[in-house]
């Protein structure tokens, strides 16, 4: 149950990171979570939004925007969680290229977004270790 991450490129001047989240929060998007790394030049803003789609449409009109396939994982609220789950994807040689984290509302608990090369196969290989993971339609209720 992968979903849709957008990326938006965001010239790394005052300001500008502002305007990006106003345009989302003026369209009455939810951000669910969000990463965003740096250049001299331009920052990647990560979001997982409450309508991927609205936010393709009201981004894309003034950003360089691309969608990315990612997976939620949940978490357990124990230590070592994470490496639980990485250890499976490890195991069945699953790269990843990216990873972060956010929390939903109490009944939700803790999620880890992972970019992944095989997005198909790190599904499976959670699924069979009863590692639930999130689609687009979970993203809107929590």
């Amino acid at each position: 149950m992968a979903i849709r991450q957008v990326s938006v490129f965001v010239e790394n001047q005052p300001g500008k990171l502002h305007e990006t989240l106003k345009m989302i929060a003026d369209s009455g998007l939810n951000i669910r979570a969000l990463s965003i790394a740096e250049t001299r030049d331009f920052g990647i803003l990560r979001l997982i939004t409450s309508d991927t789609p609205k936010t393709i449409e009201v981004l894309s009109k003034e950003s360089i925007i691309n969608t990315t396939t990612v997976i939620a994982a949940k978490l357990e609220d124990r230590v070592g969680a994470l490496c639980y789950v990485l250890d499976f994807l490890a195991q069945a040689e699953v790269n990843i290229e990216y990873i972060y984290a956010f929390t939903a509302s109490e009944d939700f608990g803790a999620y880890v977004v992972i970019r992944v090369d095989d997005a198909e196969k790190a599904e499976q290989v959670l699924k069979e270790h009863n590692i639930p993971t999130l689609c687009e339609e979970d993203i809107k209720d929590i």
